[in-house]
């Protein structure tokens, strides 16, 4: 995976890894995790994943039903 980064924010995500004496994928994955972890308690992001469960699910009933 590449991950582009504004400059002014890599720098600083540099230097939280620095001062936690940890490598800045580490704390990547760590604020990945917790953004994740956010969303999966969050009410409206829920709302957003079942919109679109159900538009996928018109598109997928669609193409079935549709002539070959």
């Amino acid at each position: 995976m590449v991950l582009r980064l504004d400059p002014a924010l890599a720098e600083r995500l540099q230097v939280v890894a620095d001062a936690e004496g940890r490598s800045v994928s580490d704390v990547v994955r760590e604020a990945i995790g917790d953004l994740i972890e956010r969303r999966r308690k969050d009410t409206a992001f829920i709302r957003l994943l079942e919109d679109n469960l159900v538009r996928h699910e018109r598109v997928l009933r669609a193409l079935k039903d549709a002539p070959e």
